[in-house]
This record gives structure tokens, sequence and C-alpha cells, in this order.
């Protein structure tokens, strides 16, 4: 290795790093770097391009200095098959301005071949736009110039594709769109071709990565796009900001909404069309906001209801008590739990089992989420003055076996479930409470007569979704003996015969899970709980009666997910109370 005079090295600072890097190790002198640094800057090129293109120094000298001078390791990109690259991991123009090709994804990093690995910008650049690490591997500068160019004309060919005919929104739903004469500028932006592609590119990177909610937010500066997986909202890109307002537009005209009104809250659906067989629907909101609409998406999958009951991780004593009650010829079955818990997918479950030629059942939703072939559905309407209570009136003169209401919200819609289930229908809902227990008294708060309690509800669920380890990677946990019996279990559980698990992360999951299961409390209404009701008695006092007939709490219910290894005790102690 040449020396360094301390003064060339002085000198040298202005250098970019890959400069610095090669006078130090020889191959280029001090004159020279400065040089060929001071022609890029007036040719306006980067100063590896200007390097190569000198013939200073050759792409393989540079490639094996750098891979010497960083101790990164040394890819031929010839052996790479172009078409066999990640898509989707990084957006294109970061890869044609930095001259950066993701090889692979692993864990929570990413495998990125690059020329020049003193490039911070660029490592900062990637970090920020994919919110993962970068772990550098040093190609050839004009073989990765060849394999970028190849990788973003196959990227740009694919999404040509899934523009085409195999990937398109179901116009029908176009034609209730509402545009005013003022707002015909507007309506060309719905078919701004760069925001055509990114909102298909958005939509299927959120099917690709199982997420239930796409949300697109506008701040002063920024615009930013989430998707929810498994439960969590993650930064998956930060368009330009400009884009917000055509987006917005393409997302109203495409889901019916009126796209002249921006200073109300609007919902709306679209359907989106994969080949020639699959059709997703998507539920659309809007929310006026300081610096534009914010618009989050729904993705409403038709299969998730079809999965059966097994699928949604009922323990086979939960299941029993289940299925026991919704084979009754009447009462009133209540799932509970916060937004997001799974509470329409269970109810649908249950109704699929009772779906039969010979079953009537009629359902009131705000909107209907999941379309089923053989349930009479209604999209509960109240400026057009169809509420829950009203569609409600409506059903028990229709005949009806089942019903199914959305939400049980105010007295009204309560009394007229409650006299449905009272004279002979089975009648399903949900409520917002923490727990099966808190239910009850939510109702009697809500005005309902303990009587009537008592004498219609035969069974409340509450449930919590918690995300599932993954199966691949996840490694056991030494978790000290108090801290498990500080998180509720007890002491004959901590017997050394299970071992609980942590998340690990791999290139299979998202940071240690994949997927989610369901935490449940699965309470019967039997006679001395009816006696807690009918004498106006607390949640406590119904909860200690469930415990004495062996109904967990959610708490209970977790920890024994825990033991079971489905998920982690962080999760379970995060997603329930006790």
């Amino acid at each position: 290795m040449a020396a360094v005079d301390p003064a060339t090295e002085a000198s040298a600072v202005a250098l970019p790093g890959l400069g610095r890097a090669l006078v130090t190790a020889g191959k280029l002198g001090q004159k020279s770097a400065e040089e060929i640094f001071r022609k890029a800057q007036t040719n306006r090129t980067s100063f590896i391009a200007e390097l190569t293109g000198s013939g200073a120094v050759s792409a393989a000298d540079l490639a094996h200095t750098m891979s010497s001078a960083f101790g990164a390791p040394l890819l031929d990109l010839e052996a790479i098959d172009v078409s066999r690259l990640p898509r989707g991991l990084l957006d294109v123009k970061i890869c044609q301005g930095y001259r950066v090709v993701v090889l692979s994804k692993r864990n929570n990093r990413l495998i990125v071949a690059t020329a020049d690995p003193s490039d911070q910008q660029a490592a900062e650049k990637i970090k920020f736009a994919t919110q993962m690490g970068v772990d550098w591997v040093i190609a050839e500068y004009d073989k990765l110039t060849k394999m970028v160019e190849a990788h973003a004309t196959t990227t740009s060919e694919a999404m040509d594709s899934i523009i085409g005919d195999d990937f398109e929104f179901d116009e029908s739903t176009m034609d209730g769109a509402v545009v005013d004469e003022d707002d015909k500028g507007a309506v060309s932006d719905v078919d701004d071709a760069p925001v055509v592609k990114f909102l298909h590119k958005m939509l299927l990177d959120a099917i690709g990565a199982r997420a239930s909610d796409l949300h697109f937010e506008p701040f002063e500066h920024t615009y930013r796009v989430r998707f929810r997986v498994d439960g969590e909202l993650r930064e998956i890109a930060s368009p330009p900001v400009a884009i917000k307002d055509k987006l917005a537009s393409r997302i109203k005209v495409i889901s019916r909404m009126d796209i002249s009104e921006k200073r109300v809250p609007q919902d709306g659906r679209m359907k989106l069309k994969i080949g020639p067989d699959r059709v997703i629907d998507f539920r659309v909101s809007t929310l006026p906001t300081l610096f534009g609409e914010k618009i989050v998406i729904r993705i409403l999958d038709p299969s998730s209801a079809r999965l059966g009951i097994d699928a949604l991780g009922y323990e086979p004593e939960e299941k029993a008590r289940l299925l026991a009650a919704i084979e009754r010829p009447y009462g009133m079955i209540l799932v509970t739990g916060p937004t997001g818990s799974g509470k329409t997918v269970s109810l649908y479950t249950c109704l699929n089992l009772l779906n039969k030629p010979g079953v009537n059942i009629s359902t009131a939703e705000d909107p209907a989420e999941i379309n089923v072939p053989g349930v009479n559905q209604v999209n509960v309407n109240e400026r057009a003055g169809l509420t829950f209570s009203v569609a409600l009136k409506a059903f028990l003169r229709q005949d009806p076996d089942v019903i199914m209401v959305g939400e049980i919200r105010d007295l009204e819609t309560a009394d007229i479930a409650i006299k449905a289930a009272q004279t002979g229908h089975m009648v399903m809902s949900t409520l917002h409470t923490n727990d099966a227990p808190t239910t009850l008294t939510r109702m009697r708060n809500m005005g309902i007569a303990p009587f009537n309690i008592a004498s219609s509800v035969i069974l409340i669920t509450a449930q919590r979704l918690a995300r599932r380890l993954c199966g691949q990677c996840k490694q056991p946990m030494d978790i000290p003996y108090e801290t498990l019996l500080d998180a509720g279990f007890k002491e004959e559980d901590v017997d050394g015969s299970w071992t609980p698990y942590h998340p690990v992360g791999c290139s299979a999951c998202n940071n240690g899970y994949k997927g989610r299961v369901g935490i449940y409390q699965v309470m019967p209404i039997g006679e001395d709980m009816q006696r807690i009701i009918l004498a106006d008695g607390s949640a406590l006092e119904i909860a200690l009666q469930a415990k004495k007939e062996g109904v967990r709490s959610l708490r209970e219910s977790g920890l024994h997910k825990v033991k079971l290894g489905l998920t982690s005790l962080e999760e379970v102690l995060a997603c329930t109370n006790e």
C-alpha cells in the first residue's frame, strides 16, 4: 500500500469517499482524483461515472479495491437472473439515481448491490424509503449499470401488464360518480398515468403483503402511504405531495363519490379485477384534514368468512359453547371487541354454518363488508332514513329465521333486537366493550331492563387478534418465573413442561410474526348468570360467576396461546387487559 503524505491527505478531504479510498489504496493519484472530481462537477455527472468513463481505473479493479477497502463481498452480476430479482422493495427511481439493485431481503435488512459502498446518501435514502437496514454487496460499475436499466425495464413492463386486461377496476362502479361541470379538470386527473400506476401498485403491494388497510395521508410538506399488516401500521412509501389531489380524485371517482365535495367525509366502495376469475372488494373512506383528504381503503376478503370455525383459533371448549348457542332456535349472540378485532369474520363464519336452503337469513350492516350468496344483506343508509332499527322492523315482516345486526348503537335498535330474540328468532350482533362481563352492564347502561337481557342473551364472545409467531424463525425464550406469574400464569402452569417463544424475523415474515390468531372469551348465559343479571349485578360479579363456570378471561385465553407457542407473551400483554 502506497504511503500518503499528510499534506496530500488533508487536501483530499474535498474528494468523495470513493476517491479518498482509491487514493489511500494507491490506485489513483491525488491530483488525478481531484481532476476527475472537478470534471464530474463541471459535467454534472457522478464521480464514479466520470472515473470509469475516463479509464483511470477499470470497473473490475474498482470493484476489487472497494471490496477490500470496505470488507464487503464481491459479486459477479453476470451470474444473476434479472427476472428473478425481487420487485417492489425499492423505488425504480432510487435504483436508477444511485445505481443500486436490491438482490434480496433478509429479516429486516436489504442486500443491495453497489459499486460505491462509501455513498452514505444512497444508504440513508434506501433506509428512509424502505424502513430497513442496508447490507452492501460490491459489483462492477458497468455490469451494475446494465442490470439497473434491465431491472427498471422489466419492472415497468410488469406494471404495464398489471394495468392491462388482467388487472382493472370494475368500471361499472364508476357510473355513479358525481361530477359537477366545474370539475372537468379534476376528472382528467383520474386518467393521469403516473397516478394510475401508483395506485395500482399500492393496491397490489397491499394484497401481496396481506394488509387489511391502506392509509393515504397528506401533510404540509410530505405525503405518506401506510399499510396495516397483522394489525400493525407501517410506512410503505412517500410519494411527492403534489400527487395528493390527483390521487384523491382517482380514488373517489372509481368509488362512486362526489369528487367536488372535499369538505365532509365520504364513504364508497370499489372492485378490483385481478385475472379472469378473481375480484377483490375495497371499502373506501375519505376524511378532510388540514392539508388535504386522508383516504383509508379497507381490503375486504370474502374468503376469510369461508375459512371455517376451526381456522379462527377457538379452543375446543370455546368452539363447543359457540356451536351449541348458534344451533338453538332463538336467542341473542353478541360478539364484542375493538375495531379490527375480527368481529365481522366471526359473525359471518356463524352465518355460513347456518346458511342452508331451509333458513331465511337477513343482515343489516353499515356497510355490508362480505358478500355471501344465500344471505339477504341490507346496507344501512341513515341519510335516506334506513337505520338499523328501521331495517330490523322490516326484517320482522320478512319471515326471518336468523337476523344479523352490524352493531347495536342505541336503545331503539337494542329493544327491537331483543324482542326479535324473544319471539323465536336467532339474532346476532356486535358491541364495543372490553370483555364479555362488561357487555351486560353496557346493555344495562343503555337502558335495557335486566329481565329483557336475561331472557334474550344466550352467549357473549369477546375477542382480540394477536400476531402469530412465524413458524420458521421463532426461538425459545428464557422468561423469569416471577415474570410469568406477574403476567397471569398460575404456579401449576409454570412447571417447565412448555417453552415460551419470542419473535426473531426472517424473509418469510414481518419482524418475527406472520398472520394473526384469535383470542376469545366465550361466555354462555346460564341460569346462575341470569340470576345475577336479574339482581342487577355488577360486571365483577358476572366475571366471578363466569370464572366458576370455567370461562377463561381474555388474558387467560391469550396465555394459553403462549403455552401453545402460537404467539409471544409480549404480544398477549399488549392486546389484553387484566
